[in-house]
C-alpha cells in the first residue's frame, strides 16, 4: 500500500523534464570543453586524439531452410456412406463411372445415401 499523499503525474513530468534539459546542458559543456582542450593541443603542435571508430556490425544471414521432399500423390475414387465411412476399395482416377455406380447401386438397395469423392493418396515407389 501506498502510504503518504498521491504523486501527480503532472508534476512527476515536469521534473522528469527539468532533469533532462539539466542533463542535456552538461553534455554540451562538456563536449564544448573537449573542443577547447583539442583546439589548445593543436596550437601546441601536438597530435589531437582521434576518435576511436565503431566497428561495423556484420548483417545476420537469413538462415537457410531445408526445403521439404516433394511426396508424389494420385488421385483415386472413393465411395463413402452417410457417415463417411469408406466402402469397399478405391477406383483408380479414369474409373468414376465405375464408383458412381457403385454409389447408385448401394443406395438402391440399402435405402441409404452414399457419394463418391475424390482422395489424395502418396504414391509408394
Amino acid at each position: 500500500m501506498a502510504k503518504g499523499r498521491v504523486r501527480n503525474r503532472m508534476e512527476l513530468r515536469a521534473d522528469y523534464e527539468a532533469a533532462e534539459r539539466q542533463r542535456l546542458e552538461r553534455g554540451e559543456r562538456e563536449e564544448g570543453a573537449e573542443e577547447a582542450d583539442s583546439g589548445a593541443a593543436a596550437e601546441e603542435g601536438a597530435t589531437p586524439k582521434k576518435k576511436a571508430k565503431k566497428a561495423a556490425t556484420k548483417d545476420a544471414k537469413p538462415k537457410r531452410s531445408r526445403t521439404m521432399k516433394a511426396v508424389r500423390q494420385r488421385v483415386v475414387w472413393v465411395v463413402y456412406d452417410n457417415s463417411n465411412k469408406k466402402i469397399g476399395e478405391p477406383f483408380a482416377y479414369p474409373q468414376k463411372a465405375a464408383a458412381d455406380e457403385l454409389a447408385a447401386r448401394l443406395s438402391v438397395e440399402k435405402k441409404s445415401t452414399y457419394f463418391v469423392q475424390p482422395l489424395k493418396e502418396a504414391i509408394e515407389d
